[in-house]
């Protein structure tokens, strides 16, 4: 089906596309079960998939099939995201996929925000949930603001055109699924403390359950004047921009209209390191990349490709690398438009070859480094891959940040927001402490894998903190191991933080968890968070694979 280039869908439309997007796809759209068609794949949630496949059967490139995706996901998963989230970041392949680029939606705290606005108590934890929950949780929604501008620039569907599902989705309703089903039992008592949320997420006083009929009219009119304008701008520059500041004064938060005016998502260079005749491209600070190029350049250093892959040591390697990237991450790492970060120093090559020698050193010990600085919890997210049959391709995460974000509603708009402000560490001389227009430090790190000049594959995932290790260890697999996309999706993986915590997934050898807990570390069995990720394959047809 083509898309009208200068209006609305009509009704009959609206429920064609909602029919392939919670139920069949078109005739025309090939699909396979690994999120695959013949024009392009698309893997992250599963009615997203369907609608991104859809546009890529329209005529649209992997940048039109994302958006169009990550706004059905804003409307379909409202625990996970929605265009009230805190915002996200997206690293792309244009031009064939030998253009690499990545853009920057995280969310801008207020003008009115002070470093020591959340007391800490002894431990250094901020006092109460101010920073979770309510109104002075949440700052400048960046979602919409980045996917306009990753349309814009490398689309070639209108905004007009790619918001049409997602309209008709919140207009007409779709039974929740069973994750947002158990999120809102979960959640229920503090969103019943909301009004806004309250009234979209209640009926006749009950949270609504899994299988439950879930609409939001407030939404879909929101987005229909998006879609009207062609354009998210009054989203942040006009009534609706004030709608939300509004929200935000009667209910004793900081963000204002001007605040709202002006936040501008950006465009930035990606991280990036070489392995072999492979390169690495993620989002920067203050996106979750940075972690993921250290421990990588760590295990270059280390020769950790020419180890045998159960060997013990090569394991220990792969533990202490991620242990040692992530100290550095909770001590030194902040908005670097308005905190001293030494990037620059941490991945330089002395520095590298300086802690990949103190690893090795460890390592031949059995002992674990020492732990430098302590760490706190994160959860949330979903992310979206995507590639089309020209070679063009996105990573793109999105996320309220926990459950329902801060679990406050706009009424009216049925604009539920997202928590970037507990993003922040409470401790007001940390670099990523909070501060006016600061951006906060966060997990997302959507990744592109090149090889020889043309890129590969793109992978994200959703996970709170557990991001960045498990797009860590699938990266690792395809450049370390020349594994194929779905081998590298489906190997097993581990996570750290730091700390000496170190949480296997059920597939590894009994042996060899049992061998690290000798070495020193408390080892418990937990999953990954959740990897979508698409490419090409070695033929040139597009691949998907989620795990």
């Amino acid at each position: 089906m083509n898309y009208p280039r200068n209006g609305s869908l009509s009704r009959r439309q609206f429920h064609h596309v909602v029919a392939g997007a919670t139920g069949g796809l078109l005739a025309t759209t090939a699909i396979a079960a690994d999120g695959a068609g013949v024009a392009g794949a698309i893997r992250g949630e599963p009615t997203a998939e369907k609608v991104g496949l859809q546009m890529l059967a329209a005529g649209g490139n992997a940048i039109d099939a994302i958006v169009a995706a990550a706004l059905t996901a804003a409307v379909v998963v409202p625990h996970q995201t929605g265009i009230g989230g805190y915002g996200g970041a997206v690293t792309l392949a244009v031009d064939g996929g030998r253009r690499i680029t990545s853009i920057d939606f995280n969310t801008m705290a207020p003008a009115a925000m002070k470093p020591d606005i959340f007391p800490v108590d002894v431990t250094g934890k901020a006092i109460g949930d101010k920073h979770r929950v309510g109104w002075l949780a949440a700052g400048v929604p960046g979602i919409l603001a980045g996917l306009q501008l990753a349309l814009e620039k490398y689309g070639t569907k209108s905004f007009r055109e790619v918001v049409q599902p997602a309209i008709a989705l919140a207009r007409d309703g779709f039974p929740l699924d069973n994750g947002a089903g158990i999120a809102l039992q979960g959640t229920a008592k503090l969103l019943a403390a909301d009004p806004g949320s309250q009234a979209l997420y209640f009926r006749d006083g009950k949270p609504l359950k899994a299988g439950d009929r879930y609409s939001n009219p407030g939404l879909a009119g929101l987005l229909e004047q998006l879609a009207k304008d062609n354009s998210v701008q009054s989203f942040y520059r006009g009534d609706i921009g004030k709608q939300i500041a509004a929200a935000f004064a009667k209910n004793g938060g900081l963000l204002t209209a001007d605040d709202m005016a002006a936040y501008r998502a950006r465009e930035v260079e990606p991280l990036t390191m070489n392995w072999g005749d492979r390169t690495v491209h993620t989002a920067p600070l203050v996106a979750g990349g940075a972690t993921i190029i250290e421990a990588l350049l760590l295990l270059k250093d280390l020769k950790w490709a020419d180890r045998d892959p159960n060997d013990f040591d090569a394991v220990n390697l792969q533990i202490e690398a991620l242990r040692y990237a992530w100290q550095d991450r909770l001590e030194l790492f902040g908005d670097p438009q308005h905190a001293e970060v030494p990037l620059q120093r941490l991945l330089d090559s002395s520095t590298i070859r300086s802690a990949a020698a103190k690893i090795q050193k460890a390592v031949t010990a059995k002992q674990p480094l020492p732990v430098r600085v302590m760490s706190r919890p994160d959860n949330g997210t979903i992310n979206l891959s995507a590639v089309d049959k020209s070679g063009s391709m996105a990573a793109l995460t999105l996320t309220h940040g926990d459950s329902f974000g801060a679990k406050i509603t706009v009424p009216g708009l049925g604009l539920t927001l997202g928590h970037g402000m507990s993003r922040f560490d409470p401790n007001p001389k940390h670099p990523n402490a909070p501060g006016p227009h600061k951006q906060p430090l966060h997990n997302m790190c959507p990744t592109l894998v090149s090889q020889n000049g043309r890129a590969r594959c793109a992978v994200g995932a959703r996970g709170g903190r557990k991001i960045p290790n498990a797009v860590f260890e699938v990266v690792l697999q395809l450049i370390a191991r020349d594994k194929g996309l779905p081998e590298a999706v489906a190997a097993p993986r581990m996570h750290t933080e730091g700390l000496l915590a170190v949480a296997f997934e059920k597939t590894w050898p009994a042996e060899l968890v049992e061998a690290m807990k000798h070495r020193g570390y408390t080892v418990t069995t937990a999953a990954s968070a959740t990897v979508s990720a698409a490419g090409l394959a070695s033929s040139g047809e597009p691949i998907a694979a989620m795990r």
